[in-house]
């Protein structure tokens, strides 16, 4: 249902590998819609023993209960994580708190080996639109990196100066060279962080209602999607809804009718909805 790899992000994964040898920590930044979805699974080892600071982005987009319990399932498993807003600046200066304390523990060692301070250097990585560039223009309080709703707008590395004490390095979005797991692809492709030319919108929003309907509180949802479009979900098996809504909004054309689903998911027309939950990966211990 979804392949993407475009001649860009080879490029820029490539660039990315060749200057983690001169960085000294890494801020990984994911979507907290998946947050599982959007980790790359090379990271780890291209990273090595680099401290990480997992950013969870997207705050407001999952309710608080969700929150909750990833920050659990993150922290059973070693890894504390901030969850941020990058549009609204949410968790914004507790990175920062963070970034420097890693800093000064580098500094640290670095004093130890008889080797003077510098400014930190950290890589600020993750999928396409997650909202790396929009997180690094509030780290800074100012714009200098491109920011848009949409995946592929970072297309090289660039760095940028917090103050005097950290060098941030922005990437352009990575994800990995084939998708092997179409669930992971899809739940992607429903929050918009992998580009349009590689779904089919009538699919994807089929899927994303099955997603829903899934979930601990997808009778709520289907409450509220029954509602907003006029047609009841539990007519109707997940494609046939799609056509219906179609049908009965779009002059019969399901790909608008899926395109404009996807679009009330992503505005929080739907509400805030966390499409996958810790108990789906209760035995996963790699993060």
């Amino acid at each position: 249902m979804v392949q993407w790899y475009p001649g860009h992000i080879a490029k820029a994964e490539k660039a990315l590998r060749e200057q983690l040898s001169a960085v000294d920590m890494v801020l990984e930044v994911r979507d907290g819609r998946c947050p599982m979805s959007t980790r790359h699974p090379l990271i780890p080892s291209w990273i090595g023993s680099k401290p990480r600071l997992l950013l969870i982005n997207r705050k407001d987009m999952v309710g608080e209960a969700d929150r909750a319990a990833w920050t659990r399932f993150f922290a059973e498993r070693g890894h504390a994580v901030q969850w941020t807003n990058g549009n609204m600046g949410d968790g914004v200066p507790r990175v920062l708190e963070q970034a420097a304390a890693l800093g000064e523990k580098i500094n640290a060692k670095r004093s130890a080996r008889g080797l003077r301070p510098r400014p930190v250097r950290a890589v600020v990585i993750g999928f396409p639109n997650v909202g790396k560039s929009a997180l690094i223009n509030r780290l800074l309080g100012r714009r200098v990196a491109d920011s848009a709703p949409k995946p592929g707008v970072t297309r090289q590395l660039r760095w940028a100066r917090i103050g005097g004490d950290v060098d941030l390095l922005d990437a352009p979005g990575i994800i990995p060279m084939s998708f092997k797991d179409q669930i992971a692809a899809q739940r992607l492709a429903m929050c918009n962080d992998i580009g349009e030319a590689s779904y089919v919108d009538s699919l994807v929003a089929a899927a994303f209602l099955a997603t829903v309907r899934a979930l601990p509180s997808g009778k709520q949802i289907a409450r509220r999607i029954s509602e907003r479009y006029k047609l009841n979900l539990e007519d109707f098996q997940e494609e046939e809804y799609v056509h219906a809504l179609g049908d009965r909004m779009f002059n019969a054309e399901p790909e608008r009718a899926g395109q404009r689903i996807l679009k009330d998911f992503r505005t929080l027309a739907l509400g805030r909805i966390c499409l996958e939950l810790p108990q789906h990966y209760e035995n996963v211990q790699e993060v």
